[in-house]
């Protein structure tokens, strides 16, 4: 006996199913492609992290070359040229920086500690005597606050001690040894040795790892002006001939296949060459500014800003509340934290309506929405620091795969 065919409603359900299927494997393959590359990379972060920095030191790098190339200057000698100059750079910043940068580091570390301490206490204090320009409602809520954060510090919570074993006595001695009988000294030295020993091997495992880890460190740092250089050199016979390389046959799926890969690499040439400059440009204000309102460790801040706003919001949102916690517990005043306040918001106003502007302009095309998601994403599936960097070019060039088949479809396939 033979179905009936579905009705119209039938139909259009069943393909809104079909659809919601399909979208939600295609969903989970797009997850698993980012979980794999996460573990890839993971894997072989010893290895491509020094491409990765000289890639971006190449990019950096090539518009000086390019300009001395214009000036009629051979491009091995334009090269070289650029490399004496940025190495006289990172030595004389070296020279002028290292020195104080170690320094704050060292205090800032020995007084992290008295830091922690401090900075409930000077939290109440400050919320115990709110400043004046405060509407009535903030103070009110600060004086709470701080008579909250004060009643936990004199009154801590008690830790009641755990009930004795069923059946052990409180006053228990030890038993004594039988009369005549020599009490065995070797088994307190054989028990530590037999204790120790794991922990001496853990111990050995460790600074191995860390003498292997500090060694790849080095031996990457070594590789990145090589790979610089080779990038720098040879960049205008790769971009002659590196779809000879591809291994796809001359068809009209190869020449799509260069559009695309042409297309993500300016996006990812402008975005990481954009957002170091930027970064440093953040980084130079943000020490500039803390120095003139007298913060302490104002050079360290700076060049962790420099670093951490690579990567877009979350270097910022650190770098405001690393200075503020420091503002703190530093004057214990009101005046201080404001102006921590004020530095962060000129240094933020400047990067959005001169500095990126200018440097980057609209090339990555990124929605600040869709720039906060994909870091999240990128965190979350690709883990720390190195999802974050990655996550907005990964977005970008999903976009232009987006745009490409999905939102524009090319006219020869319509």
């Amino acid at each position: 006996m033979s179905l009936p065919p579905p009705t119209e409603k039938q139909t259009r359900i069943i393909w809104m199913a079909v659809t919601g299927l399909a979208i939600g494997i295609i969903v989970a393959l797009v997850v698993a492609l980012v979980w794999g590359l996460g573990e890839v990379l993971n894997v072989l972060s010893p290895v491509i992290w020094p491409i990765a920095v000289a890639a971006v030191l190449a990019c950096l790098l090539d518009p000086v070359v390019g300009f001395l190339e214009r000036r009629r200057v051979p491009r091995m000698r334009a090269v070289a040229v650029v490399f004496v100059l940025a190495l006289l750079i990172v030595l004389g910043l070296a020279a002028s920086v290292v020195p104080r940068l170690v320094v704050e580091s060292q205090q800032l570390a020995q007084k992290s500690s008295e830091f922690t301490k401090q900075l409930p206490a000077q939290a109440a204090k400050l919320a115990t005597n709110p400043p004046r320009w405060l509407p009535e409602r903030g103070v009110e809520l600060l004086e709470s606050l701080g008579s909250l954060v004060k009643s936990m510090e004199t009154n801590p919570p008690v830790v009641l001690p755990s009930a004795p074993p069923a059946g052990s006595a409180t006053n228990e001695t030890p038993a004594s040894s039988p009369a005549g009988e020599l009490p065995n000294t070797w088994n307190p030295v054989t028990d530590y040795v037999t204790r120790l020993l794991p922990r001496f091997g853990e111990w050995m495992r460790q600074v191995v790892g860390f003498v292997g880890t500090v060694f790849g460190v080095i031996a990457g740092l070594a590789l990145v002006p090589i790979y610089a250089f080779y990038f720098l050199l040879e960049k205008q016979g790769i971009n002659r001939q590196w779809r000879d390389y591809l291994p796809v046959q001359d068809s009209r799926f190869k020449d799509e296949l260069v559009f695309v890969l042409n297309a993500i690499s300016e996006y990812l040439v402008a975005f990481f060459r954009g957002q170091v400059l930027v970064a440093i440009c953040d980084g130079m204000l943000y020490m500039i500014g803390f120095a003139l309102i007298g913060l302490p460790y104002a050079l360290l801040i700076g060049v962790m800003a420099t670093f951490l706003t690579i990567i877009p919001f979350l270097g910022a949102i650190t770098t405001c509340v690393s200075a503020l916690v420091i503002a703190v517990v530093a004057f214990g005043d009101w005046q201080h934290p404001a102006l921590v306040l004020l530095v962060f918001a000129v240094v933020q106003g400047l990067e959005g309506f001169v500095i990126q502007p200018k440097i980057m302009g609209d090339r990555v095309g990124l929605h600040p929405v869709t720039i906060i998601i994909a870091l999240m994403v990128g965190t979350t599936l690709l883990g720390g620091i190195l999802g974050g960097i990655l996550a907005i070019p990964l977005a970008a060039v999903l976009r232009v795969v987006l745009t490409r088949y999905v939102w524009n479809k090319p006219a020869a396939s319509r």
